[in-house]
């Protein structure tokens, strides 16, 4: 009696009651919730009781350092650890490391009513078999819990799974960064950019250069607001890592499986190290550390010895802290203005023959790639390292879109695709008002989710050069630890899948069912993650009608959503949320949802223009480029202004080409007004266009001009609006001529074709 006692006891503890009352001496099946999903995974029928007498048998070093990281998990719910053993066999957790190279980061493990096992390929399978087990673990504290009766067999799809580190913009302590490692090997990532060097400060201690702790890492003021603001703080910033916090680092990231790729850049975003050794720069200074976030004219002077012997100084300090294969050496946004008019530099390309600055740039990474081959390391570059020809022995990171991969890949480059639309995780991730502030461009979960790291341009031969890809999170505007973890989680989760888990496996709906559950991990991480997946959505869509509508939709179970089309805040008294939303005028459309009468997550917001050409039939002569090409030309007529970051899906793009739209009314009508807005963005080759024309015909075949317009001077986003006068018609088009290449002596991309960029064709 005594002992059946103790048993209730212990079920009622763990929380193993139905809600009948009856005692659940079993897991619930259907209830395994795993990010990223494995490879392939079965549910049983029985369950497996884990309590204080269970044990870990681990007989290696590797496997007993993953068996306290275990402990350290189940501490935090259960307030105890288990003994780990050399041997045993009945109610255990079993961990066997083979070595299987064939995919050394697989793992098999099977859960039943006596034991859990778990077959590593290598001890880093073993160590993501652990991962997978903990997320089979009850989310709410208990002293004892059930874990499912499970068979999977799992490996990744892609080896590089990586999370990048900006710690130059805004410094971040080591135990940020442990947890940040924490949490990416939790994923199942295996990889960390440490972005180390840049114009705003340099963070990794050269014993050989003092200078750099004591000059280049740190900045008199950083900037305050947003970048066009040029508003400062005036209050002197700094930071750097010793190499004992760096090797500290790296063995805390060893343990976890995850390399650390360091970052040092060259030749450009070197400002800080020219503040400490001007001698680097063409110039001679005098330079300080940079203040503002952007690029800098300012680069290492190629034509000058003294910089490779500095760097290779830097290096040879670097080297022997950081064991991976991989060095980043950065190699983008370098301006060439300073190459042109230094005398070494144009010294140099004489010597050696160079065509021209890209060559020059060509040649600087790929001296320094040799001296890196020679102490047995391969580099990683941005790729812009393609331009002037690529070095031999180099890998790409792809980040102004998947161009740059496809051509590294077709020619037998490895490459690493961190796309700025589908990795960028400094972009904001809601359009809500409320969002805190970002460099711009719009990247909500789903759009991270729905990414395909292998182009479709390649064949299956070129796709085995795409070994993974990478989230970007540079810190301009993210300045503490919280603000980061927002933007990192839960768009990780959702890389971490794409990059783990077998392409046919991907469900989105499925993947936020398991983040449901997933985020209370991350809660007990105490991670200050962004809720915005589970918060309102809204889709501006065709009606059917000849309108526009507003669908919205919400994860979070138990809750509904209340709008209001006035734009006040809405309120559980506020318009429940049953069908689509008509726009009927000009106003704004805002939703929120609300569980047990709270509001939860940032609420939608979505402001609308109303004018007779909305929803009405577009036809475009030249497609847009497809890395800026909406879904459905009604985008260019569905009410919605894009935004001055031209990433929210709304703006058109055509590169080095003219854009022509007609829009088609119901019949023959007054039009007072014709307009459409496009983007004067230089620094990122988007010029406005040379002219736009606006005509109108009766019958879709003969046009009369009745607007023109040729200046558009204002950075940013430039509303083209034209006044009419006693014209009729039912045919509108619109002719907006490309500026063609950009110039020579334009900051970045001369001789490159320049963008257009157009949204929103309205007719009044």
């Amino acid at each position: 009696m005594k002992r059946v006692f103790h048993l209730c006891m212990l079920t009622a503890a763990a929380g193993l009651w139905s809600c009948s009352g009856t005692q659940q001496t079993t897991a619930p099946k259907g209830k395994v919730s795993i990010i990223p999903m494995p490879a392939s995974i079965s549910e049983k029928s029985d369950s497996f009781l884990l309590d204080k007498q269970t044990v870990i048998v681990a007989n290696n070093e590797s496997d007993k350092k993953t068996a306290a990281l275990f402990n350290a998990w189940l501490k935090e719910l259960t307030g105890y650890e288990l003994d780990i053993k050399d041997q045993g066999d009945k109610n255990a957790i079993l961990l066997h490391t083979g070595n299987d190279t064939t995919n050394v980061e697989g793992y098999t493990l099977n859960a039943d009513h006596n034991n859990v096992t778990i077959n590593g390929n290598s001890s880093a399978g073993t160590f993501y078999g652990v991962q997978t087990l903990i997320q089979l673990l009850p989310v709410e504290k208990a002293h004892a819990m059930y874990i499912p009766g499970v068979s999977i067999t799992d490996a990744p799809r892609f080896a590089y799974r990586g999370l990048h580190l900006d710690a130059c913009r805004h410094f971040f302590s080591v135990d940020f960064v442990k947890k940040y490692i924490d949490l990416l090997a939790m994923h199942k990532m295996n990889t960390f950019h440490w972005h180390l060097t840049d114009d705003q400060g340099w963070r990794i201690e050269i014993k050989k250069y003092p200078r750099l702790q004591e000059i280049a890492s740190k900045r008199k003021e950083t900037m305050a607001g947003r970048y066009d603001d040029n508003k400062y703080d005036g209050k002197p910033y700094g930071g750097y890592y010793t190499q004992e916090q760096v090797k500290e680092v790296v063995q805390y990231a060893a343990d976890h499986f995850v390399t650390v790729i360091p970052e040092i850049e060259m030749p450009g975003h070197a400002l800080a190290a020219l503040a400490a050794f001007p001698n680097l720069g063409c110039t001679g200074g005098p330079y300080e550390t940079g203040t503002h976030w952007g690029v800098y004219d300012d680069v290492f002077c190629a034509g000058n010895d003294s910089v490779f012997l500095f760097l290779q100084d830097v290096l040879d300090e670097v080297l022997p802290l950081f064991p991976s294969k991989y060095i980043h050496i950065g190699g983008d946004e370098c301006p060439k203005v300073r190459w042109e008019k230094c005398p070494k530099c144009q010294a140099r390309m004489k010597k050696e023959g160079l065509k021209d600055e890209h060559a020059l740039q060509s040649y600087f990474i790929q001296r320094m790639e040799k001296y890196l081959n020679s102490k047995g390391r391969q580099i990683i570059g941005w790729d812009e390292i393609l331009e002037g020809g690529l070095a031999p022995n180099a890998t790409v990171m792809s980040w102004r879109g998947i161009e740059g991969g496809i051509t590294a890949a077709q020619q037998k480059h490895d490459v690493i695709m961190t796309p700025g639309e589908f990795c960028y995780f400094d972009h904001y991730q809601s359009k809500s008002p409320n969002e805190p502030l970002a460099i711009g461009g719009f990247l909500p979960v789903n759009k991270v989710y729905s990414y395909e790291p292998v182009p479709a341009e390649l064949n299956s031969d070129q796709a085995k050069y795409i070994k993974g890809a990478q989230a970007n999170l540079w810190s301009e505007y993210i300045g503490n630890n919280d603000y980061m973890e927002y933007m990192v989680y839960p768009r990780a989760s959702a890389l971490a899948e794409v990059l783990w888990s077998p392409k046919d496996k991907r469900n989105y709906d499925n993947f936020i069912d398991r983040l449901k559950v997933h985020v209370k991990r991350l809660d007990l991480k105490k991670v200050n993650y962004a809720k915005h997946v589970f918060a309102v959505t809204g889709a501006v869509t065709d009606n059917g009608k000849g309108g526009v509508q507003v669908e919205l939709g919400c994860k979070l179970d138990g809750g509904k959503i209340f709008f209001t089309s006035d734009s006040t805040a809405p309120t559980p008294q506020a318009t429940p949320y049953t069908q689509p939303v008509q726009i009927s005028h000009a106003g704004t459309i805002r939703a929120q949802a609300f569980a047990d009468g709270k509001p939860f997550g940032n609420e939608f917001s979505q402001t609308f223009i109303f004018h007779k050409g909305m929803a009405k039939k577009v036809t475009l002569t030249n497609a847009a480029d497809k890395s800026h090409s909406p879904a459905s030309t009604f985008t260019l007529v569905n009410g919605v202004v894009g935004n001055a970051s031209y990433n929210d899906g709304e703006w058109f793009g055509f590169k080095g080409v003219n854009m022509e739209a007609v829009v088609a009314l119901d019949s023959i009508q007054d039009i007072q007004q014709v307009g459409i807005n496009t983007i004067n963005a230089k620094g990122d080759w988007i010029y406005p266009p040379k002219q736009v024309v606006f005509s109108v015909s009766d019958d879709g075949k003969i046009y009369k001009e009745v607007y023109k317009q040729t200046a558009f001077a204002q950075e940013g986003i430039n509303k083209v609006r034209g006044k009419l006068q006693q014209v009729r018609g039912r045919f509108v088009k619109v002719q907006m001529q490309n500026f063609g290449k950009i110039p020579a002596g334009a900051p970045a991309g001369a001789g490159n074709p320049a963008w257009l960029f157009a949204d929103e064709f309205i007719i009044e």
